[in-house]
Protein backbone atom coordinates (compact mmCIF):
# COMPACT_ATOMS: atom_id res chain seq x y z
CA UNK A 1 0.00 0.00 0.00
CA UNK A 2 2.77 2.72 0.79
CA UNK A 3 4.26 2.10 -2.49
CA UNK A 4 1.22 2.21 -4.43
CA UNK A 5 0.56 5.69 -2.64
CA UNK A 6 4.03 6.65 -3.40
CA UNK A 7 3.61 5.74 -7.07
CA UNK A 8 -0.07 7.38 -6.90
CA UNK A 9 0.98 10.79 -5.68
CA UNK A 10 4.10 11.12 -7.93
CA UNK A 11 1.60 10.52 -10.80
CA UNK A 12 -0.87 13.06 -9.04
CA UNK A 13 2.34 15.47 -9.24
CA UNK A 14 3.08 14.98 -12.86
CA UNK A 15 -0.09 15.50 -13.87
CA UNK A 16 -0.58 18.37 -12.13
CA UNK A 17 2.72 20.24 -13.67
CA UNK A 18 1.57 19.71 -16.97
CA UNK A 19 0.33 23.04 -18.25
CA UNK A 20 -3.19 23.53 -19.10
CA UNK A 21 -6.40 25.47 -18.67
CA UNK A 22 -6.70 25.02 -15.14
CA UNK A 23 -2.94 26.42 -14.32
CA UNK A 24 -3.52 29.54 -16.85
CA UNK A 25 -6.84 30.40 -14.58
CA UNK A 26 -5.20 29.82 -11.15
CA UNK A 27 -2.68 32.00 -11.82
CA UNK A 28 -4.56 34.38 -13.85
CA UNK A 29 -6.83 34.59 -10.62
CA UNK A 30 -4.02 34.91 -8.25
CA UNK A 31 -3.01 38.36 -9.73
CA UNK A 32 -5.81 39.46 -8.67
CA UNK A 33 -5.63 38.51 -4.37
CA UNK A 34 -4.88 35.08 -2.90
CA UNK A 35 -7.67 35.01 -1.70
CA UNK A 36 -9.10 34.36 -5.69
CA UNK A 37 -6.26 32.28 -6.27
CA UNK A 38 -7.07 29.65 -3.38
CA UNK A 39 -10.53 29.98 -4.29
CA UNK A 40 -10.06 28.94 -8.02
CA UNK A 41 -8.08 26.08 -7.04
CA UNK A 42 -10.91 25.09 -4.61
CA UNK A 43 -13.28 24.96 -7.61
CA UNK A 44 -11.32 22.88 -9.71
CA UNK A 45 -10.28 20.72 -7.21
CA UNK A 46 -14.03 19.94 -6.54
CA UNK A 47 -14.43 19.24 -9.99
CA UNK A 48 -11.28 17.10 -10.24
CA UNK A 49 -13.14 15.12 -7.44
CA UNK A 50 -16.61 14.99 -8.89
CA UNK A 51 -14.66 13.38 -12.05
CA UNK A 52 -13.63 11.07 -9.83
CA UNK A 53 -16.63 10.18 -8.31
CA UNK A 54 -18.37 9.71 -11.59
CA UNK A 55 -15.49 7.44 -12.45
CA UNK A 56 -16.07 5.58 -10.16
CA UNK A 57 -19.34 4.76 -10.38
CA UNK A 58 -18.71 4.20 -14.49
CA UNK A 59 -20.29 7.19 -15.58
CA UNK A 60 -17.36 8.80 -17.46
CA UNK A 61 -17.30 5.35 -18.93
CA UNK A 62 -20.44 6.04 -20.84
CA UNK A 63 -19.21 9.52 -21.85
CA UNK A 64 -16.16 8.04 -23.13
CA UNK A 65 -18.74 5.34 -25.40
CA UNK A 66 -21.47 7.76 -26.31
CA UNK A 67 -20.12 10.05 -29.31
CA UNK A 68 -23.13 11.90 -28.69
CA UNK A 69 -22.55 12.54 -25.02
CA UNK A 70 -18.66 13.60 -25.42
CA UNK A 71 -19.34 16.17 -28.26
CA UNK A 72 -22.12 17.88 -26.55
CA UNK A 73 -19.57 17.77 -23.43
CA UNK A 74 -16.91 19.00 -25.93
CA UNK A 75 -18.57 22.17 -27.25
CA UNK A 76 -19.60 23.32 -23.92
CA UNK A 77 -16.24 22.80 -22.74
CA UNK A 78 -14.84 25.07 -26.18
CA UNK A 79 -17.65 27.58 -25.17
CA UNK A 80 -16.73 27.80 -21.76
CA UNK A 81 -12.57 28.22 -22.13
CA UNK A 82 -13.07 30.79 -24.92
CA UNK A 83 -15.57 33.13 -22.75
CA UNK A 84 -12.91 32.61 -20.29
CA UNK A 85 -10.10 33.76 -22.90
CA UNK A 86 -12.42 36.51 -24.19
CA UNK A 87 -13.08 38.17 -20.64
CA UNK A 88 -9.52 38.14 -19.82
CA UNK A 89 -8.24 39.85 -23.15
CA UNK A 90 -10.86 42.40 -22.68
CA UNK A 91 -9.87 43.22 -19.31
CA UNK A 92 -6.37 43.10 -20.94
CA UNK A 93 -7.72 46.26 -23.22
CA UNK A 94 -9.63 47.75 -20.15
CA UNK A 95 -6.03 47.76 -18.17
CA UNK A 96 -4.35 49.59 -20.91
CA UNK A 97 -6.75 51.71 -21.57
CA UNK A 98 -7.38 53.30 -18.09
CA UNK A 99 -3.85 54.77 -18.67
CA UNK A 100 -2.68 53.41 -15.07
CA UNK A 101 0.57 54.27 -13.43
CA UNK A 102 3.25 51.96 -12.92
CA UNK A 103 1.17 49.76 -10.72
CA UNK A 104 -2.63 48.45 -11.68
CA UNK A 105 -5.08 46.87 -8.93
CA UNK A 106 -7.19 43.83 -10.45
CA UNK A 107 -10.70 44.74 -10.30
CA UNK A 108 -12.55 43.08 -7.14
CA UNK A 109 -14.33 39.84 -7.51
CA UNK A 110 -16.11 37.81 -5.50
CA UNK A 111 -15.18 34.45 -3.53
CA UNK A 112 -17.98 32.52 -5.41
CA UNK A 113 -16.91 33.86 -8.83
CA UNK A 114 -13.73 32.63 -8.19
CA UNK A 115 -14.66 29.82 -7.28
CA UNK A 116 -17.25 28.76 -9.71
CA UNK A 117 -14.78 29.36 -12.06
CA UNK A 118 -12.14 26.99 -11.35
CA UNK A 119 -15.28 24.56 -10.67
CA UNK A 120 -16.73 25.57 -14.13
CA UNK A 121 -13.64 25.08 -15.91
CA UNK A 122 -12.92 21.25 -14.73
CA UNK A 123 -16.46 20.26 -15.22
CA UNK A 124 -16.70 21.52 -18.22
CA UNK A 125 -13.52 19.36 -19.57
CA UNK A 126 -14.64 15.87 -21.27
CA UNK A 127 -10.95 14.84 -21.33
CA UNK A 128 -11.34 15.37 -17.38
CA UNK A 129 -13.96 12.27 -16.67
CA UNK A 130 -12.39 10.24 -19.46
CA UNK A 131 -9.14 10.71 -18.05
CA UNK A 132 -10.49 10.17 -14.25
CA UNK A 133 -11.70 6.62 -15.45
CA UNK A 134 -8.31 5.43 -17.39
CA UNK A 135 -5.79 7.09 -14.62
CA UNK A 136 -7.95 6.30 -10.93
CA UNK A 137 -8.65 1.58 -11.58
CA UNK A 138 -4.56 1.83 -12.04
CA UNK A 139 -3.94 2.95 -8.39
CA UNK A 140 -7.01 0.48 -6.74
CA UNK A 141 -5.10 -2.07 -4.57
CA UNK A 142 -5.41 -5.82 -5.46
CA UNK A 143 -8.69 -7.21 -3.24
CA UNK A 144 -9.98 -3.43 -2.32
CA UNK A 145 -13.42 -2.64 -2.84
CA UNK A 146 -13.18 -0.72 -5.91
CA UNK A 147 -16.14 1.88 -5.41
CA UNK A 148 -14.88 2.95 -1.94
CA UNK A 149 -11.12 2.82 -3.23
CA UNK A 150 -11.96 4.53 -6.49
CA UNK A 151 -13.63 7.44 -4.20
CA UNK A 152 -10.68 7.82 -1.59
CA UNK A 153 -7.97 7.94 -4.55
CA UNK A 154 -10.05 10.55 -6.24
CA UNK A 155 -10.61 12.57 -2.67
CA UNK A 156 -6.83 11.91 -2.09
CA UNK A 157 -5.85 13.67 -5.95
CA UNK A 158 -7.85 16.40 -4.73
CA UNK A 159 -6.60 17.34 -1.15
CA UNK A 160 -3.00 16.84 -3.12
CA UNK A 161 -3.66 19.26 -5.84
CA UNK A 162 -4.80 21.81 -3.73
CA UNK A 163 -1.01 21.84 -2.23
CA UNK A 164 0.43 21.85 -5.34
CA UNK A 165 -1.55 24.58 -6.57
CA UNK A 166 -1.53 26.32 -3.55
CA UNK A 167 2.21 26.70 -4.44
CA UNK A 168 1.46 28.50 -7.46
CA UNK A 169 -0.75 31.14 -5.47
CA UNK A 170 1.97 31.48 -3.03
CA UNK A 171 4.69 31.90 -5.75
CA UNK A 172 1.93 34.33 -7.69
CA UNK A 173 1.38 36.92 -4.07
CA UNK A 174 4.72 37.15 -3.07
CA UNK A 175 5.85 38.43 -6.72
CA UNK A 176 2.66 40.77 -6.26
CA UNK A 177 4.61 44.02 -6.62
CA UNK A 178 6.36 43.06 -9.72
CA UNK A 179 2.85 41.24 -11.41
CA UNK A 180 1.26 44.08 -9.92
CA UNK A 181 3.08 47.10 -12.42
CA UNK A 182 0.50 47.73 -15.11
CA UNK A 183 2.25 46.74 -18.06
CA UNK A 184 3.63 43.34 -16.83
CA UNK A 185 -0.05 42.64 -15.61
CA UNK A 186 -1.87 43.41 -18.35
CA UNK A 187 1.08 41.23 -20.91
CA UNK A 188 0.00 38.94 -18.62
CA UNK A 189 -3.63 38.84 -19.09
CA UNK A 190 -2.85 39.04 -22.72
CA UNK A 191 -1.14 35.68 -22.87
CA UNK A 192 -3.69 34.46 -20.21
CA UNK A 193 -6.46 35.16 -22.62
CA UNK A 194 -5.10 33.86 -25.87
CA UNK A 195 -4.07 30.54 -24.28
CA UNK A 196 -7.61 30.17 -23.06
CA UNK A 197 -8.75 31.20 -26.44
CA UNK A 198 -6.43 28.90 -28.37
CA UNK A 199 -7.40 26.11 -26.12
CA UNK A 200 -11.08 26.88 -26.44
CA UNK A 201 -10.45 26.66 -30.45
CA UNK A 202 -8.62 23.63 -30.45
CA UNK A 203 -11.02 21.66 -28.25
CA UNK A 204 -13.71 22.96 -30.50
CA UNK A 205 -12.24 21.94 -33.16
CA UNK A 206 -10.68 18.14 -32.12
CA UNK A 207 -12.67 15.38 -33.77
Amino acid sequence: MPSTLLAFLGACTLIAASPGPSTVLIIKESLRSRRSGFLTVLGNETGVFVWGVVAAFGLSALLAASEAAYTVTRVVGAVVLVAFGVQTLRQARRTKGEGLGDTAAAPARSGFASYRGGLLLNLANPKAAVFAMSFLPQFVPHGAPHLPAMIGLAALWAVYEVGYYGLYVWCVGRLKDVLSRAGVRRRLEQVSGGVLLLLGVRLALEG
